[in-house]
């Protein structure tokens, strides 16, 4: 039964964004209302507001949530790249189990506690490593933008690709054929090959 407005009966503000998860996971962004929401929690919408303050709050909070998962704690035995490459994986990971809150993160800096917590520990791994500041805060958006753009097309569909361009008529274009063959069979890992790449890429400054 839905309780009355102020009636929470324990609900907590991880309560609420766990069923907020849960909402858009299930029906998608769209679907994600206060009322909706109020809806799956058994209360009036109004009680939410007790935990969140606003509608941006909430979307904030479910950004925040998708770097939790992705945050396991840095260890300052490792290497930057050991760190970085440890992130990427677990950022990816955290995306593709909520792609409906992809566009989340494409549109909302999301500048909350827990982010900035996250990227002060990178930037600090990335500074004993010799990279100036602004540079490592480059660094940090350069993987995080990337691993945003491999989120965003799924893993199928990267090896969809390949597929229907080894089937396509590629007369004329023998380069072409010949590295879609070896892709089809070579079967690499294209979001580490890339990684790696960037990880290579970014030692030749500090070199």
């Amino acid at each position: 039964m839905k309780r009355g407005r102020g009636q929470s009966a324990g609900l907590t503000g991880d309560m609420v964004l766990g069923a907020a998860m849960e909402l858009v996971d299930r029906d998608g962004l769209a679907a994600l209302t206060m009322r909706r929401l109020g809806s799956e929690l058994g209360v009036e919408a109004m009680t939410i507001y007790h935990h969140v303050p606003n509608k941006d709050a909430l979307l904030d909070g479910l950004v925040e949530r998708l770097v939790v998962d992705a945050s396991a704690p840095l260890s300052e035995e490792g290497t930057w790249q050991e760190a970085l490459r440890g992130f990427a994986h677990a950022w990816l990971a955290a995306l593709r189990a909520h792609p409906n809150v992809l566009p989340l993160v494409l549109t909302r800096p999301a500048v909350t506690t827990t982010n900035l917590d996250l990227m002060e520990s990178v930037l600090h791994q990335l500074e004993r490593a010799g990279f100036g500041l602004g540079r490592g805060l480059d660094v940090i958006y350069a993987v995080t933008g990337f691993v945003v753009g491999q989120a965003a097309l799924s893993p199928v569909e990267a090896d969809a690709q390949v597929d229907e361009l080894a089937a396509a008529g590629l007369e004329g274009h023998p380069l072409l054929a010949e590295a879609a063959r070896d892709s089809a069979t070579q079967q690499v890992d294209r979001f580490d090959y890339a990684l790696d790449a960037m990880l290579a890429g970014f030692q030749s400054v500090v070199d």
